[in-house]
């Protein structure tokens, strides 16, 4: 079973798709392991916190700092930057941030933590429909 989910962005954050990953998958009584993949460079997929949104807040704010834009004095090594202060960073974001999630799924339904949701980590200041590729195997 494969499909595909579109997610609009409107710049950076953390983006919850849950919702659509578990309507997907409910309709099939299928336990396997659910694979999501996103196809692009400049953003990442995260399993966290979903109940207290300072979560998303913190993450974000973090790793702002930890990777700044390029406009940055810090960042002035970089040498891809004729695609925007953000492009570079976003890169470097989405390399140490997994860009693929793996899930058990029983009986159609994702074997998620209480507090767990799934997210796209979007990196560009610019919004964007990203695509995530889903494959649900047995």
């Amino acid at each position: 079973m494969q499909t595909e989910f579109q997610i609009s962005t409107r710049g950076p954050g953390l983006y919850e798709f849950t919702r659509d990953v578990t309507r997907w998958t409910s309709q099939t009584e299928r336990t396997g392991l659910l694979t999501l993949f996103v196809r692009h460079t400049s953003c990442s997929l995260l399993i966290q916190e979903n109940a207290d949104p300072e979560v998303q807040t913190d993450l974000q704010n973090f790793f702002h700092r930890l990777v700044p834009p390029t406009t940055d004095p810090s960042m002035g090594y970089l040498t891809h930057t004729y695609e925007g202060p953000d492009d570079m960073p976003a890169h470097i974001k989405a390399a140490m941030m997994p860009v693929s999630l793996s899930i058990p799924v029983t009986n159609g339904q994702l074997a998620l933590g209480t507090w767990q949701g799934i997210y796209l980590f979007e990196h560009r200041n610019a919004p964007h429909t990203r695509s995530v590729t889903a494959h649900l195997g047995a």
